[in-house]
């Protein structure tokens, strides 16, 4: 079995003010570009750079616990670095001997690395936010090319489920330091 599936990172590096609200427009970015059932989209504004997001109140409280795990982990550790792993998965039989269960197989997934620094002044702070800015831009970029080419589309598995905003399972996972917290 080839389990050999797509890995697509985004490395950002962050301020106290803007990890948030860069993070969540990050993850709903993605989500809108992979997620296959009825998507009622919406825009996000992080830094003058619009970002496509996902009005669904269970995405919503996904993306919003996640990015209050990633905070609380890096506002309480020593480790100002750390990652948010979505993967996209789909469900295949596996057999054994005497009987068949099903097991989620990834078939993509996205790393967001963040770092978080701390500008010293006000001019310093002007300086980070436009780099920022440029970041997001070149990550929705990212996400446009991979998820419009056809090594993208072509490892998206048929679609049997219509009747969700997922078909497949989706998982959210966030490292701090390389540990999985939350």
């Amino acid at each position: 079995m080839n389990n050999i599936h797509p890995t697509i990172t985004i490395d950002l590096i962050l301020d106290r003010v803007t990890t948030k609200d860069v993070l969540h427009g990050i993850l709903h970015s993605i989500l809108f570009h992979r997620l296959f059932g009825a998507v009622k989209p919406r825009d996000l504004e992080v830094l003058n750079v619009t970002m496509p997001g996902v009005s669904n109140p269970e995405i919503e409280r996904m993306v919003n616990k996640k990015v209050e795990t990633f905070w609380k982990g890096i506002e309480t550790g020593t480790n100002k670095r750390g990652q948010i792993v979505v993967t996209l998965s789909e469900k295949r039989a596996k057999k054994s001997w005497f009987y068949t269960e099903e097991e989620d197989v990834p078939w993509e997934q996205w790393i967001v690395n963040a770092e978080l620094r701390q500008p010293k002044s006000d001019v310093d702070r002007l300086n980070f936010h436009a780099s920022i800015a440029a970041s997001l831009t070149k990550s929705i970029h990212t996400m446009l090319e991979h998820t419009s080419s056809e090594k993208g589309r072509a490892v998206v598995p048929l679609i049997t489920k219509a009747n969700e905003i997922s078909p497949f399972p989706l998982d959210i996972a966030v490292k701090i330091g390389g540990v999985e917290v939350g």
